[in-house]
């Protein structure tokens, strides 16, 4: 294939997919045919019966024809057309667009010779040029489609063949369900499969799902129960068991269903037993799994809805206005016939006019006016503008081309620029009314920073750890971003070679040699492993900001004080250590194994890190190498619940002997909605855990000699491992643990290893893992304590959930309920602190259970697993009787840094008349101080808080705030804004103090409700911003549904996560941010940017730009067609309405389609009425838009009227010219023509705002196509359309001085008005967009001082003078930290004095709060 085809496939697959570098160098990337990837956030699509899947073997075969055999096989197809249906089902599907069937209608109605009025070829040309052009485009996208389908089916991968009794290579599209497939390190997924043997020895594997999801972290994958126990691979012809789960859907994060053995005995099967196609094996040798969904019936396939289709405004603006235009045309048909009716009826007996058949019948008049109705609807055809449709397309690709071209969207950071995934609805970025925006991660980086943390009821404000913060620059790390630059060009180099792993040796997955690792590793080539090496040397959430703890002095000193001596004293006696203490230690324990991180080595990334609790530990006695000779057997067990060599409680099921792990390790968003949360503990849970005594002491003892820290040879590995957290609150709250010596050195199914400071090595035998989910909020692990060997469960979560779950106090309680009782209350303190210094809250508990009690939940719980019908709702109800009776450890305050330029690009976007509204899941304090830093509140707000316990106090408090804003200022704009179709409602506010609208959660509740939905929008269009906290998935996309749906606005939706796809899917523009949560957002949006500054450009200047240039020509299209098709119904009044036409009908089809076609296009491409720069820096130009001032009905109607004009001066000027004359009917055309061209031509120079070269060149090439072809035509056809002909006109024309003087007239005659007009309002009544224009102009000098003057003027319409006294007087001692992007949220000193100054009413019901401002921000 040539270098210049490569070159434009390439350009067409970027401009079409809007794909970046790294999608396009993968062997094929699951994002691209995810066109929502965020689906599983809807109601999953279910079958109404299970799935049987049954081993593809030859003893099954019976049985395995009657279920397995009836799916669907792996071959995958996601193009539309074959080769012999390509033509008939490509017409049928361009035949649904209306403009098409009504083309089709005109040719085959120009096949009948009552009413023919081209020659029949003549009319079939446009129609076909258009579906020509379509046809390609759709067979060219579809081509590549089917290129990739086959690459991907023809994928090579290990299939156990039943014949030859081993595995063999076989093609992914020959993959069945009930096969046995067999993967090796970074081979991809092909199918989803139940993962039955993996080579590691805890029975785990690490896939990276970002073919799927985006998402570049390790995730951990769980090998069947009772098979991970096996010392041999599983060998496919003892397996005899069977397998029932759901049927196939789209839900990305459930799999539900058992495995059945041979005995009848069942096993549950989750999430974290099934492998999803697309993804990657990583860190593990090889692994053995049998398919349960193939082809489209697995979810990634599932999840590919096909592209989206959106109708822009613009579009169903101008189908209406072509439905206009069709009754135009019925009007001037009409005429016509009735026309030709009475013309017929004066001259009925003269037989020149009225010739009979051939047998002598006469057509009476009313039946020729019938005929001539249609006959003119042929004629008028142009009326319709059928190219209007493939322009728009045109243009579209167009400016989609120029808005990925601009480098100011490029982010070096994430080496990515602005996607266009939507091809449809540019022109609705320049029309934005209302725009959503989640918070974190969308206005904040996402990167969690370690801020304070509260123990015990003790706060640590870790002030080192602040000035490091604040001296921090991200110049310090440029090598280290040299290097990401680096790793990232090199590995998408190398993962195209992925496959070449499948090179490896089949052997048995039992042996687990090093050998075969490494052989396998090498096998891809040593590029691809230095590649590997250093892709992943910089891992998520791992920049210096946030693995850089340094830890608070006092809290330091009082965790070095954690010894061995603390737990058995020199004397020998036992005693209780103190309560403070054993919170300290339970603290960082909790944050250390409380999560889904996984370890790995700096130099060896995808390797994961196994330390045995034998590191660098001296044996001391006998006990000692009991204890660990019994932790190192307990992963050889049958049982895996006896590591800790104690028998297992009775009552416990067989089957689930083995650890009965839900093990769903569920992505833990780590709840924004982190409300502060205290715990007590129970007596008896509380000397549980203080009678850590010396009896486990020598399990810990061992790098300790004299109560003194040795140096541990250990610890440069431990300071240097690397954690892949699926979020960044995971691991900042790993590496503050580090930052204190508890340090997570490893992880395995069965067992968490931590090196404690003082203790060494602590092994927890880990029990089980309930994940983080929306509904409880939390996450929890239950472990076996290695010092009190003890069943204890930590936990971690929003406060707001945590806090109903801590143990009540009795009336006459202890002296320890009442010292935690205190700790509470002080822990609730910090918490409201953090969150009004904007950071994230998060509560960490414990509990302790005795082994019956953890045995009889066990059995519960397993019941729960191995249930289909209802799983989630079981799983919850048990984790519910797991997490109660929790004690409440302490807090941690986590900071997630403002994005560069965010301040700048909310208050351009508010001054462009966008009206901002955060959707938040954070706390109410939170939100609000993000709100104040990121510029949507300014210090002067007045604040209201709608925040009610019922609907009917919901609806009170409402009422309240509405009086109070309507009592201020008279003028209400709630009932224009509550009106259909009406615009974006003017904001009061702006003519005095500015009221802001707090929202939280359960308040949503009742809001969304239709009773109070009206009430709710019409307090809202008093707000200048309104912030919703607390709000869930689902509150989010119907709050954006309710306020697109009932104000009739243009709405946009921008976020990052999983949590935001209903929200982008919803709005009219969804915007996803390609941020650190993954690919989801992106994937499901219309487009993606990489900061959300980004988005004042994108909408400022390109949506300003689009709909500018989209609304003109459309306009223009309308205009040139009435205007030329005029000439032919003028011309009627002349020739009896007979349909004749005064030009030939090839020169009469040629005009539209060629003569005028691309001048138009290219306005529509490269037409800029304003400068990017003058439209940053004036935002409220961005207004016209949302007014749609250059579009709407005054304004077509205005040029629909001036065409008529136009064509009355382009026919009769020339008719009155030759009036009296001899000319022919041609001759007389030909002027009309000509003139035709130079007044559309012209009229478009007028309309530019910017002319280029490139608009000179076309509009002169127009005119030379159009001569060359008159003259061409003219000299070779001689009786091309007897009796007239247009042979040698143009020649004759060209030399006849009339013909110029003609021509000039009627054009400069047709075009004075506008002209006229718009020399008029650029000089007497100027618009902003036209003022603005001037500023280009001018020098930089004069241009700066213009733009002063411009604010100027604005601010004193926008604000009174006293107003403007009032934030000057407090602009001074409002903070300032929203200006820079590189500070913190808000420092620790400034933040307690702004709280105080913040001006708030919050309503409630007992009390009149607006009589005046409250002191500080109160939080319910």
């Amino acid at each position: 294939m040539t270098e210049p085809l490569q070159w434009a496939r390439y350009h067409w697959r970027q401009l079409m997919g809007g794909r970046t570098r790294e999608d396009d160098e993968r062997l094929y990337n699951y994002s691209s045919l995810l066109a929502c990837g965020g689906k599983s956030s809807e109601t999953p699509k279910l079958a109404g019966k299970h799935r049987v899947v049954i081993p593809h073997l030859q003893p099954f075969k019976d049985e395995y024809e009657k279920f397995s055999g009836t799916y669907m096989n792996n071959r995958i197809r996601t193009t539309k057309y074959t080769l012999l249906n390509f033509v008939p089902r490509n017409l049928f599907e361009q035949f649904h667009r209306a403009a098409n069937l009504y083309f089709l209608f005109l040719v085959v109605l120009n096949w009948v010779p009552l009413v023919e009025a081209f020659q029949k070829e003549i009319t079939m040309l446009p129609l076909v040029v258009v579906l020509t052009i379509i046809a390609i485009k759709d067979g060219l996208e579809d081509y590549r489609k089917y290129k990739i389908d086959k690459r991907i089916n023809n994928l090579v991968t290990k299939v156990y063949d039943r014949k030859e009794k081993k595995y063999i290579d076989c093609c992914w599209k020959n993959v069945t369900v009930g096969d046995f497939i067999r993967l090796s390190c970074n081979e991809i997924i092909p199918a989803d499969m139940v993962l039955l043997c993996s080579t590691d020895p805890d029975g785990i594997c690490h896939i990276e799902t970002s073919g799927l999801d985006g998402e570049s972290n390790l995730k951990q994958r769980q090998v069947v129960r009772g098979c991970a126990e096996q010392d041999s691979e599983v060998d496919p012809e003892k397996f005899s068991s069977r397998i029932e789960c759901e049927s196939p859907n789209n839900d990305l994060s459930r799999f539900r269903g058992f495995l059945e053995h041979s005995n009848k005995q069942r096993v549950g099967l989750s999430k974290e037993n099934l492998l999803l196609r697309g993804c990657t094996i990583r860190n593990t040798e090889a692994v053995i799994g049998i398919v349960v969904y193939a082809g489209h019936e697995t979810k990634a396939m599932l999840n590919n809805p096909g592209p989206r289709y959106k109708r822009s405004k613009l579009e169903r603006r101008a189908n209406t206005d072509v439905l206009w235009c069709v009754l135009l045309l019925l009007i001037m048909c009409l005429t016509g016939a009735l026309g030709h009716g009475i013309w017929l009826s004066r001259y009925e007996n003269v037989l020149f006019f009225n010739i009979p058949e051939s047998d002598g019948h006469v057509i009476s008049p009313a039946l020729a006016g019938f005929y001539m109705f249609w006959t003119m609807i042929i004629l008028l055809q142009v009326l319709i503008p059928i190219s209007l449709y493939v322009s728009i397309e045109i243009v579209k690709l167009g400016q989609i081309y120029f808005i990925q071209s601009d480098v100011d969207f490029y982010s070096e950071k994430m080496d990515s620029t602005v996607q266009c995934r939507a091809l449809n609805i540019t022109e609705d970025l320049g029309q934005i009314q209302y725009l959503f925006s989640d918070k974190t991660g969308t206005l904040t980086e996402n990167k969690m920073v370690f801020r304070r943390c509260s123990v015990a009821g003790f706060d640590y404000c870790h002030e080192e750890n602040a000035k490091r913060l604040e001296s921090y620059q991200e110049a310090v790390s440029e090598d280290e971003d040299c290097t990401d630059t680096l790793s990232g060009s090199l590995s998408n180099v190398a993962k195209p070679r992925a496959p070449c792993c499948r090179t490896v040796v089949s052997r048995p997955l039992g042996s687990k040699s090093s050998d075969h690792l490494s052989g396998s590793m090498s096998a891809a080539g040593n590029g691809e492993r230095a590649a590997e090496v250093l892709h992943s040397r910089q891992a998520a959430f791992s920049s210096p900001i946030e693995t850089d703890v340094v830890p608070d002095t006092r809290l330091l000193n009082k965790f070095s004080q954690i010894t061995l001596h603390l737990f058995t004293p020199l004397d020998g006696t036992i005693q209780r250590p103190p309560l403070e203490t054993l919170y300290i230690m339970d603290f960082f324990i909790a944050l250390a194994i409380c999560n889904t991180v996984v370890v790995s080595a700096p130099n060896q990334p995808r390797q994961k890190i196994r330390v045995s609790s034998l590191s660098g530990t001296p044996i001391k006695s006998l006990e000692e190498i009991k204890n660990l000779f019994q932790r190192l057997s307990a992963r050889r067990s049958s049982s895996p619940s006896l590591a800790s060599g104690k028998e297992l409680p009775p009552g416990i099921p067989s089957a689930s002997v083995s650890r009965l792990s839900l093990f769903s390790r569920m992505k833990l968003t780590s709840p924004m909605e982190e409300e502060v949360s205290v715990m007590k503990e129970s007596p008896q849970g509380c000397s549980n855990s203080a009678s850590c005594t010396g009896m486990e002491k020598p399990n810990s003892d061992a790098a300790f000699t004299d109560g003194k820290v040795e140096s541990l040879p250990r610890m440069p590995l431990a300071s240097n491992v690397c954690y892949e957290a699926e979020s960044p609150d995971e691991a900042a709250l790993v590496y503050a643990a580090r930052a204190y010596q508890c340090t997570l050195q490893s992880r395995t199914p069965e067992q968490v290893v931590v090196d404690f400071a003082a203790l060494g090595p602590l092994t927890f035998q880990l029990l089980h893992i309930l994940p983080f989910d929306s509904v409880r909020k939390r996450m929890s692990v239950v472990v076996r304590h290695p010092l009190s060997n003890e069943v204890v469960v930590y936990t971690k979560g929003a406060d707001s959930a945590i806090m109903e779950l801590l143990s009540v106090a009795s009336p006459g309680g202890t002296n320890l309920e009442k010292q935690q009782m205190i700790i509470r209350e002080k822990t609730q303190k910090h918490l409201d602190d953090y969150a009004k210094r904007g950071l994230r809250t998060l509560c960490v508990a414990k509990k302790v259970m005795s082994d019956t009690e953890y045995a009889e939940w066990l059995r519960n719980h397993f019941l729960a697993e191995t249930s289909i019908d209802n799983r989630e709702e079981l799983l919850i109800e048990s984790a519910m009787r797991l997490e109660n009776k929790l004690t409440l450890l302490g807090a941690t305050g986590i900071e997630d840094r403002l994005q560069e330029g965010v301040p700048e690009a909310i208050e351009a976007l508010h001054k462009a008349g966008i009206k901002i509204w955060m959707l938040t899941g954070d706390k109410q304090e939170t939100a609000v101080n993000i709100a104040y830093v990121c510029k949507l509140l300014e210090p002067d707000d007045k604040l209201f808080i709608l925040n009610s316990q019922s609907k009917d106090a919901c609806e009170v408090q409402m009422s309240i705030i509405l009086k109070e804003l309507q009592r201020k200022s008279p003028a209400s704009p709630g009932q224009a804004s509550l009106s259909k179709g009406s615009t974006q409602p003017a904001v009061t506010q702006d003519l005095g103090q500015r009221a802001g609208l707090i929202v939280t959660g359960k308040t949503l509740e009742f809001v969304l409700q239709e009773s109070l939905q009206r009430q709710f929008l019409e307090l809202t269009a008093w707000s200048h911003a309104v912030v919703c906290c607390r709000a869930t998935p689902l509150q989010k996309s119907k709050v954006v549904k309710l306020v697109r749906n009932h104000l009739q606005v243009m709405t946009l939706a921008i976020g990052d996560g999983a949590n935001d796809v209903s929200m982008i899917q919803v709005a009219d523009i969804g915007i996803g941010v390609s941020g650190q949560e993954g690919m989801q957002a992106v994937m499901a949006s219309d487009f993606a940017i990489s900061q959300f500054r980004h988005l004042s450009k994108l909408l400022l200047v390109h949506g300003h730009w689009c709909y500018m240039r989209l609304s003109n020509m459309i306009l223009y299209f309308f205009y040139k067609n009435v205007a030329y098709v005029n000439l032919l119904f003028w011309y009627q009044f002349f020739c009896g309405f007979s349909g004749t036409s005064m030009t030939d009908y090839w020169v009469l089809i040629f005009f539209n389609l060629l003569f005028t076609s691309v001048p138009p296009i290219i306005y529509g491409v490269l037409e800029k009425d304003v400068s990017a720069d003058t439209l940053m820096q004036l935002p409220e130009l961005y207004q016209s838009g949302q007014k749609s001032e250059a579009y709407s009905p005054l304004t077509f109607w205005i040029t629909l009227l001036d065409a008529f004009y136009q064509s009355l001066v382009c026919f009769f000027v020339p008719y009155f010219s030759y009036q009296g004359s001899d000319v022919d009917i041609f001759t007389f055309g030909n002027p009309l023509n000509t003139a035709a061209l130079f007044i559309i031509l012209l009229h478009l120079i007028i309309e530019s705002k910017s002319l280029t070269w490139i608009h000179v060149l076309v509009i002169v090439g127009s005119i030379l196509s159009y001569f060359f072809f008159a003259l061409a035509f003219g000299a070779m056809c001689v009786t091309c359309n007897p009796p007239s002909n247009p042979y040698w006109i143009m020649q004759d024309h060209m030399l006849d001085p009339v013909f110029y003087l003609v021509c000039i007239l009627t054009t400069c005659i047709a075009l004075l008005p506008r002209f006229t007009y718009r020399t008029l309002q650029g000089s007497l009544f100027p618009s902003p967009i036209l003022r603005a224009k001037h500023l280009d102009r001018l020098t930089s000098e004069e241009r700066a001082e213009a733009l002063k003057k411009w604010r100027g003027a604005g601010k004193k319409i926008q604000v009174t003078s006293s107003y403007a006294d009032q934030a000057a007087n407090q602009s001074g001692r409002r903070h300032r930290s929203g200006h820079s992007a590189a500070v913190a949220v808000k420092s620790p000193t400034s933040c307690a004095a702004e709280q105080g100054d913040l001006p708030l009413c919050e309503t409630a019901l007992d009390l009149d709060c607006f009589a005046a401002e409250a002191p500080d921000v109160i939080g319910h």
